[in-house]
Formats: structure tokens, sequence, C-alpha cells
């Protein structure tokens, strides 16, 4: 069953992991290769179509493409962007998710244009294969990766102290590369895919505390946006799409401890996709959420419930995202994680089913298809097309009783 909405071809989708970052020990990882998704892209595609999932989360190996400085070789990318012509399949192509080339240094001012110049090859690519409007994912969840790269040494570049230097570095990045980008393809649209969280205090409210932990998660959107230290170059047209990335993890308390679905304390996730649907009103999808085992349906039928929710309370959702669909080992163990709707592929390209998921999409799906009719179809809603937006008052129609009136700011660039 093939569910669409105003953005995608379909409601639920499915996200290919693919993480390209250097570990410390100087490892490459390449999770396209080590899933063997690149090798049976079309099947992959093709089995994925059979679930009624026609919109994909895909990645591009910057570090495969661009061999040496200003040279660029498509032979890792070809085959699977025709691989998604071919099934019909719509893809958010993932940029750079956590990897670069490695005679890139990421810390100096030349990386910024060494990015969007790549982007820029990639969307004239993109545009010489298909007519279809192309999605991007620029960098993927920055806010995590100037955290984990910049300030706790856990991702490659490895350091501490400098987490808003390369929030920073990050963002004007993505900036530079949306500008060129929308050179080659005015059509092109832009998902900003961050993690959501919800921190709390065990034993007060104390406002300017939790803000200090929580306000973090928004900071991203917010520069883009032009809202927060505009000096960097944000504008509203920058904020296209938000991806809201949600696992079982993404709540706990200051000290660490994390706050599970039975304490009375969680937050449920609709209140969190309220909070972000009202302080940026801009189309957003769950581009990522997903858990390990057994627990997969289990999982899957709460996150699902509280779309329902949302979106029966006028929050317009676009989509959700199983991340990772297939099985992947593990960053630093290279453990099989059985994330998936499917599993690993043998030497056949046989790739096992999670059958108790597959069963929970397809109830989910059914469950959706009258909701997502009566919301998509007979009660249209509309989101300001923002790349062209200059001197123009918008509107957001939502699909309910009342109107949320965005304001383009008349100075935009």
């Amino acid at each position: 069953m093939n569910l669409t909405t105003q953005l995608f071809n379909s409601f639920f989708q499915g996200g290919f992991e693919c993480s390209a970052h250097c570990l410390r020990s100087g490892q490459r990882l390449d999770l396209l290769e080590s899933t063997q998704h690149y090798k049976y892209v079309n099947e992959d595609y093709n089995l994925l179509s059979s679930h009624g999932i026609k919109t994909v989360r895909d990645g591009i190996r910057w570090h495969l493409i661009e061999v040496y400085p200003g040279y660029y070789d498509w032979s890792s990318f070809l085959p699977m962007l025709q691989a998604s012509i071919k099934n019909k399949t719509q893809v958010i192509w993932d940029l750079c998710h956590y990897g670069w080339p490695n005679h890139i240094d990421i810390w100096r001012p030349a990386f910024v244009q060494q990015f969007a110049t790549f982007a820029q090859a990639v969307a004239k690519i993109v545009r010489s294969e298909t007519d279809e409007v192309p999605f991007y994912s620029l960098i993927n969840e920055i806010s995590f990766f100037a955290w984990a790269g910049g300030d706790v040494e856990y991702l490659n570049p490895f350091f501490k102290g400098r987490g808003f230097e390369l929030k920073h570095q990050l963002i004007r990045a993505t900036i530079t590369a949306i500008d060129a980008i929308r050179l080659i393809d005015p059509r092109a649209r832009f998902v900003q895919a961050e993690p959501v969280i919800n921190v709390i205090n065990r034993t007060n409210n104390n406002i300017n505390e939790l803000n200090s932990y929580n306000e973090p998660q928004y900071e991203t959107w917010d520069i883009l946006s032009g809202e927060l230290w505009p000096g960097l170059g944000g504008r509203k047209d920058l904020l296209d799409i938000i991806g809201v990335n949600y696992y079982h993890n993404n709540q706990w308390y200051i000290d660490g401890t994390r706050i599970n679905r039975d304490n009375p304390q969680y937050m449920p996730f609709a209140n969190i996709l309220e909070k972000v649907y009202k302080r940026y009103h801009r189309p957003i999808f769950i581009a990522e959420t997903g858990i390990e085992g057994d627990q997969r349906p289990e999982w899957f039928n709460y996150i699902c419930n509280e779309i329902y929710t949302s979106i029966i309370n006028n929050i317009p959702i676009e989509g959700v995202c199983l991340y990772p669909i297939l099985d992947y080992p593990g960053w630093d163990d290279n453990r099989h994680c059985q994330t998936g709707l499917y599993g690993f592929a043998d030497t056949l390209g046989y790739r096992p089913l999670c059958n108790s998921l597959a069963m929970e999409l397809r109830q989910q799906q059914e469950k959706f298809s009258t909701l997502l009719n009566n919301v998509f179809i007979s009660n249209q809603y509309t989101y300001p097309n923002l790349a062209h937006s200059q001197n123009n008052k918008l509107i957001i129609k939502n699909h309910g009783d009342h109107l949320n009136k965005y304001l383009a700011d008349d100075s935009i660039a």
C-alpha cells in the first residue's frame, strides 16, 4: 500500500545507513559497502517498493567521488541514481553523513566552498539524469555532528571544546551549498535532519537550567532561518523541510539517566513534534527512527500512534522513515545491529525479512490510509515556498479550523 503526501511519494519511508566517517584508528567506515546496499541497490529499492515504500534516504559517498581536489569520479553514485530512476524511487540524497575526503581539512575556511562546489556538482549530475524535483540532506545532524566531533571526541575530527566552531563551519557550508544548488535547480528541496530531545531535572524545574540543555537542539534550525546569529548568513528561505530524528534514548535527566516510556515524566513524542512545528511552521517528517531486535514492531507502533495523534491535532506530518531500513554492522564494534526491515544479504543477494516489523508496517499503512486521504486530499494545506518568497506575504493553511500566518521577511536576500 503506497500512501503519498504533498512532498513525498510515500508517507512510510526507509533510510539506508550511509555513514562514511573515519574512526580514531584511521579506518574509514562505509556503511553502503558493508551492508552491500551499493552492490544490491536495484534489488533493495525493489524490495522496499513491494512494501509500498517509494521514498528513501540514501547516501552519496563524497570520499569516493572527490578522489583528489576538484576532480570528481561519479562511478560510485551513478548506478545508485540510475537504480532510483529505474525503480521510480524518490530519494533524499545525503551528501555528508559524517564523512569527507581525506585531503580536506574541515576546520579551514576553504571547506565551506569545497563542500558547496561538490554539492553543486552533484546537482548537475542529478539534473542531467532526471527531471524529477530533487531532495537533498546536505550535512546530517549538524548539532550531533558538532557535539560528537567538536566537544566529546567521539566522531572525526575528534576534538574537545570546539563544538560551536564546528557547528558554525557546518552551517556556513550548508548555506553556501543550498545557494549553489539552487543556481543549478531552483526546484530543489532541502531536508535538515536533527535529533530532538527532552532533558529534565529530577528535583526542580529551573527554566534557565533546563533551557541550557534543551535549547541547543534548535540552534541549527534557528541559525539557518536567520533567527539566531544572523551574521552567519541565515535566511528564512534556507530552512525548508525539517527532519526530526528520534530514538528510544532521546530523553534523559540532567544527571544522564535515561527516561523510559513507562516513566510519568516521559514527554510523549507527539508533544515534541508539536513544539517543533509551532516553533518553525515548516514541513516536518520523522527522518530517522528505529530500534534494535524484537522491539522493532512495538517501537514503530508507538511512533506511528504519536504521529497519528499529531495529525489529528493539526500538526501536519509528511512522513516517517524507518532507519536504518537494513541491518548494519555497528560503528564501534562491528556487531550485527538488527534494526532493519531486511537483514544482511547472502552471497546471492537474498535478504531475510523481519516479518513482525513488516506486519506492523502493513497495519500502520492501513490505519493511516483514511487519515492521510482526509488530510492531504480532502483538506489540502500549503506551506510557504520560501526559495522565491522575497517581499511576499505567505500563509500556511493547516488542515484544521485555524490558519497559521507566516510573514516572509521583506529583507530576505
